[in-house]
Order: structure tokens, then C-alpha cells, then sequence
């Protein structure tokens, strides 16, 4: 007994059956039912969405015997052989396989006699920007002046190989990419009319891997109903797909939060005992993370069949935003990145070493003991940075502020302030009013946190704006001016530049001279 695959067996026949596609959909709608009716049309788009569908819907509602409309009877011969990929009067062509002239001038001979069977003869070309410019050359003639009984539709994925003469030819119809909520729920409404269940994650997996294609995703049913002897479970569907399970993700974004280095190296050596795709789990990785990030940002998010809401929650609390944030964008950089690495897991372990590495300073230190390694050296640096701060003036505040843990803009602000007066644990700042903008109350906290773990105590910062004279920032410009200054003087005063000048009247510009060092 022969087995018609889904994607074969749920294409759609009518523009009702059609997923996704409104747009192009209601277009052909209404040239059908008002008879303004184009003779060249080209549909764009990605494999898998629905170009070739589309084009035989609307042979089949050129040629319908029971007249020209947007709704075929789908009973008629002509409706049935279009179905069954017989009709004479459809004429497909894959162009990628004919891409010679000759074959192209040999197909259009028969353009001009009327067709044999049906209302329009229609040329159904697949992958157009496959054919040659001498083909495209000779097709672009009868595109002119086509006969009244002839239709073109032309159907590409790269729709910027075709010379625009043609496309100026055509009316133009992009096919998108379907979401995966889309995908998902077609997939279920399938499965719920062959009578087969399913896990909803699984059908979630199957969705996403698919990337927009409808036809890829109905492939990989297909492939997992083989795989799991009739049934469609998440195990099976990871199992099949090469992905990671959920709880080995949650595991490495757990680790992250808790800033355990050796505990995340721990999890990769685990996982690399089964081989996955790297790749694959940086994604995954990157799309936990990005759903931690909404649950921060809108808590009351809907939720979704891949992750548990209150573990969602629980690292919403547990990872500051930035950090959240650095790490998503570390990780879809690290995946881009992967194959330049020595290995697969070598570029894993790097990635998430370098999320440790470039989070604030500070963080995770209120969420987590550091491990035993790293206790004794985080103690003494504790003991050091602990010790009384000597009551200095205003020009002690570049020294202090250089033993102060700050990175950013928490660091920036700090630089353009000038310490006026330090009462106990109270401290005054003066800000210059051009870094006016750096001055927020989270930046404010921050470097309040970063003076308490500096003198062992909790302090309190008041900054307000004025005329700062004496900042770190303006101290650094100056010392850069004047390193600047010697530089150009030095410049004037070689011989060799000397000499440059009085022979060939040589002008040194001033802006082009950097200071070394």
C-alpha cells in the first residue's frame, strides 16, 4: 500500500485551504472576481511557502469548467487533473534544470496555438532566475505581447537574479515566512485530523526547525511519526531534531546566574557525551534567555509550551536585566562565531566563560557565595579594600576612584565628579554639567555600592551639578593635551621634517599628529 507524504496529501487546493498568505491571497481574490485578470504573475519567497501552491490554485481557477473564479468547484476534470498533475494546458517547467535558450524558444512554439484542453494554457516556471540572460532574452518577448489565451506564472526564491525588464513585466506577489505559532497550530489541526496525538512542545520543536516553511515542517512530521512508531513526543522530536532538552538550558542559565564557572564547565562536559550541535544550544541558550527578558520586562506575559512559568520567574528575579541582556547578545554572537573556534565545545566553554567575565562589576555578589577556589583571594581583597579611608581633599579623588569597582556609565559619572567633602561615611560630589545625562539614580546606587564595599560600610553619595573644576575626567583631558602638545613640538623641532619643509615646501596638518603612548 503506497503512503502519500502530509505535505503532499494537505496541500492546499483552494484559497481557503491557504496558511498564512492574506495578502497575496485576497489580491488574487479580487482579480478573479472582478475579470482584471494579469497575464504575467511572479510569486517570491522562501522554499516551502506556498509559491507553487498559489500558482496551480490559480490555474485552477482560470480553467475551472464551471467558469473563471476565486472559488474552483474542485469536482470538474479540469479541476481534478490540475490536482493530479496531469492537465495539458498546465505546463510546468523547472527552469533550473532548462536553463539553456534553446529549450527556453522551444517551449515558447507553442505559445501561440490555442490550448488543447482547458479556458488558458498556463506556464507554471519554477526557480525563473535559474535561466540564462539569452533565455531570459527570449522570454521576454512573448511577456510583451503575450496571446490573450496564454498565462505566465513564474515562481523564485531569489527574486533579485531576475533582470528587471521582466520583473516590470509582472505583477509581483512576496510570499512570507510563516510564524511558528502559525506553523504550530496548522501542524496540530493536521495531526487532530489523522487522528494522532501529540505533545504540544513537540509540535513547538517541529515548528521552530521548520524556519518558516510549512512544507519543511510537514516533512518533519513526517519524519518523527516514523522516528516515534506512530506518536509525536517532545523526547522523540529532540531526540530526532538533535536538540537539547530544556533542562539542561535551564541548568546552564541557573549556573550564569550564580556566576559558577566550574559548575557551568561541569554541565558542558555532561552534554558533550551526547554529541549536540552546538549551535543548536546557543540558540536554545539565547531563547530562554530572551524569554527571562520579556518575563522581566511584562511579567504578565502569556505563557508558552516550552518553559515553566515560575522557573521563568524565579530567573527573572535572580539575573539583573544587564545581565540578562549581555548574555543573550554574547551567546547569538558566540553561535555566529562557532566554527571559527578550535572546536564545537571549545567555542561553548569560551562563550559562556566571556558572559562571566564582562558582567558589572558586582554582580550576582548579593545572589550568590563565591566557590571554594575563589574564597581566599576574594577574602583578602575583601580585607584590603576594607581598610578606612584616609580623610584626603578633593585631589585624593582620582586615587580613590581608580580602586573603586565601576565599569560604564557608573564609572563615567564618577570620573566627571569632583569630591567636595567627605563627612564620615558621607560623601559630596560636585557633577560637571556636560555629563549632566550620566547622572540616574541607578547610577547613583551604583557608585554608592561601590564606595561601601571600598570602606566596609554603608555610605550615602549626594551629587549635585555645578561648576566641577577638578574632576578625574578634566585631569585625563588635560594630561592628554598636554601629551598632544609635547608631540607637535617634537614634530617641529626633527630635522628630518625640518628638512621636509625648507626642500619641498612640506606643511605638517596638526590634526594627523597622535601622541605614542
Amino acid at each position: 500500500m503506497s503512503y502519500l507524504a502530509l505535505a503532499r496529501k494537505w496541500r492546499p487546493r483552494s484559497f481557503e485551504e491557504l496558511v498564512g498568505q492574506e495578502h497575496v491571497r485576497q489580491a488574487l481574490v479580487n482579480a478573479l472576481d472582478s475579470g482584471r485578470i494579469h497575464h504575467a504573475f511572479l510569486f517570491t519567497g522562501t522554499r516551502g511557502v506556498g509559491k507553487t501552491t498559489v500558482a496551480r490554485i490559480l490555474a485552477k481557477s482560470l480553467n475551472c469548467e464551471r467558469g473563471v473564479s476565486s472559488r474552483p468547484c474542485g469536482e470538474c476534470g479540469a479541476c481534478r487533473e490540475i490536482d493530479e498533475g496531469r492537465f495539458v494546458d498546465l505546463i510546468e517547467v523547472d527552469a533550473a534544470s532548462r536553463t539553456k535558450v534553446d529549450d527556453t524558444r522551444e517551449l515558447l512554439e507553442n505559445v501561440q496555438y490555442l490550448p488543447t484542453r482547458g479556458r488558458c494554457k498556463v506556464y507554471l516556471i519554477d526557480e525563473v532566475h535559474m535561466l540564462s540572460a539569452h533565455s531570459f532574452n527570449a522570454l521576454l518577448k512573448t511577456l510583451e505581447e503575450p496571446p490573450p489565451h496564454v498565462k505566465f506564472l513564474l515562481a523564485t526564491t531569489d527574486p533579485q537574479k531576475l533582470p528587471v525588464t521582466v520583473l516590470s513585466r509582472c505583477l509581483q506577489f512576496n510570499l512570507k515566512r510563516l510564524p511558528a505559532a502559525l506553523i504550530a497550530a496548522r501542524l496540530q489541526q493536521i495531526l487532530s485530523a489523522e487522528g494522532v496525538a501529540a505533545e504540544p512542545a513537540a509540535v513547538g520543536l517541529l515548528a521552530h526547525a521548520a524556519d518558516g516553511s510549512l512544507r519543511d515542517a510537514l516533512s518533519l512530521l513526517d519524519q518523527v511519526l516514523a522516528f516515534g512508531a506512530g506518536r509525536v513526543s517532545e523526547a522523540d522530536a529532540r531526540s530526532m531534531l538533535g536538540t537539547v532538552a530544556r533542562q539542561d538550558v535551564l541548568r546552564l542559565v541557573q549556573r550564569l546566574a550564580d556566576a559558577d564557572a566550574p559548575g557551568l564547565m561541569q554541565a558542558v562536559a555532561e552534554l558533550d557525551e551526547f554529541a549536540p550541535d552546538y549551535a543548536t544550544l546557543l540558540e536554545a541558550l539565547a531563547a530562554l534567555l530572551q524569554k527571562v527578558a520579556l518575563r522581566q520586562a511584562v511579567p504578565d506575559l502569556a505563557e508558552d509550551e516550552f518553559h515553566d512559568p515560575a522557573q521563568l520567574a524565579a530567573l527573572a528575579a535572580r539575573m539583573p536585566a544587564e545581565d540578562v541582556q549581555l548574555c543573550y547578545q554574547i551567546a547569538i554572537l558566540g553561535r555566529r562565531d562557532l566554527d571559527l573556534a578550535p572546536d564545537p565545545r571549545a567555542g561553548m566553554e569560551m562563550t559562556l566563560l566571556r558572559m562571566l567575565a564582562f558582567r558589572p562589576a558586582g554582580a550576582g555578589s548579593e545572589r550568590a557565595a563565591p566557590s571554594a577556589a575563589a574564597a581566599a583571594p576574594a577574602a583578602a581583597r575583601s580585607d584590603q579594600q576594607a581598610l578606612p579611608l584616609p580623610l584626603a581633599e578633593a585631589t585624593a579623588w582620582p586615587q580613590l576612584l581608580a580602586r573603586l569597582e565601576l565599569q560604564g556609565a557608573a564609572r563615567q559619572l564618577a570620573g566627571n565628579c569632583q569630591l567636595l567633602e567627605r563627612e564620615g561615611n558621607r560623601f559630596r560630589f560636585l557633577l560637571d554639567p556636560r555629563a549632566q545625562s550620566l547622572h540616574t539614580r541607578q547610577q547613583e546606587e551604583r557608585l554608592a555600592a561601590a564606595l561601601g564595599r571600598l570602606v566596609g560600610a554603608t555610605v550615602s553619595v549626594e551629587i549635585e551639578a555645578g561648576g566641577a573644576t577638578d574632576t578625574p575626567a578634566q585631569r585625563e583631558q588635560q594630561a592628554r593635551d598636554e601629551r598632544l602638545e609635547q608631540a607637535r613640538a617634537a614634530i617641529e623641532r626633527d630635522p628630518n621634517v625640518k628638512a621636509l619643509r625648507d626642500r619641498f615646501g612640506a606643511v605638517v596638518q596638526p590634526d594627523s599628529i597622535k601622541p605614542v603612548g
